[in-house]
């Protein structure tokens, strides 16, 4: 059965305290398994997680086979998103590619890959404990940036996900995801680092991992936007 317990306390606490804490925690799980439980999903005994998730499920169900713009034309698989409903961080990209339109999952190729260290090895979070997703939903041709029409078809899925999950941050990945969040059209260089709002959440702009693919430089900035979402979720949970 897997637990997790918040241990930043636990250096000050009183060891019969701790001690008693334990001994109360064993007996627990002991009962639980000798009602023949061997595993308890988070949907089971988290009400908000299991609320959440459904929403997410029928907002899912609401999109389908999405024919709501040209994309659908080309597109193989709808890219919904994934991660954790209650999460804390939720990182928003422009648009699926070649391996997400093949597997129907956010950010699995290169740039995939190095959004998994930036979330395990940076931030010291499990990639399934944040949530993921795209400004728009379908794979554009050839990768090329999804045009203001496309964008303006998914832009409500995307504000209803992050309602639905409501974050304490909001990580905008790269040009297109900061110009939609944020309806501007600056640029990313010069909007990266620099906090904003989008339904009262707050918003760090930075660079789209495949920018670092070719710009490897970047990684730098990068890693210095992330430490402002650090010290934004630290400060909130003091």
């Amino acid at each position: 059965m897997a637990s997790e317990m918040n241990c930043d306390n636990l250096g000050v606490m009183p060891r019969k305290v701790l001690d008693k804490l334990i001994e109360q925690a064993e007996g627990s799980l002991r009962l639980v398994e000798a009602l023949g439980v061997r595993e308890l999903s988070r949907e089971a005994v988290e009400p908000g997680y299991r609320r959440k998730s459904e929403l997410l499920r029928k907002l899912q169900e609401e999109i389908g086979d999405c024919q709501r713009c040209q994309l659908s034309q080309s597109r193989k698989l709808v890219v919904f998103g994934e991660g954790d409903p209650e999460s804390e961080v939720f990182l928003v990209g422009e648009a699926p590619g070649e391996s997400e339109d093949e597997t129907g999952r956010p950010f699995v190729g290169a740039a995939g890959r190095i959004l998994t260290d930036i979330i395990e090895r940076g931030m010291k979070l499990k990639r399934s404990r944040v949530f993921i997703a795209n400004v728009v939903k379908c794979r554009p041709p050839k990768n090329r940036d999804p045009e203001p029409s496309e964008v303006d078809a998914c832009r409500g899925f995307l504000e209803k996900q992050l309602k639905i999950v409501n974050p304490r941050v909001i990580i905008a990945l790269g040009k297109i995801a900061t110009q939609c969040l944020l309806k501007t059209t600056e640029s990313i260089t010069h909007l990266r680092g620099m906090w904003s709002e989008f339904l009262g959440i707050p918003v760090m702009p930075t660079y789209h991992p495949a920018y670092l693919l070719h710009n490897p430089s970047g990684k730098r900035e990068l890693w210095s936007d992330i430490k402002k979402v650090l010290a934004l979720l630290a400060e909130e949970r003091k």
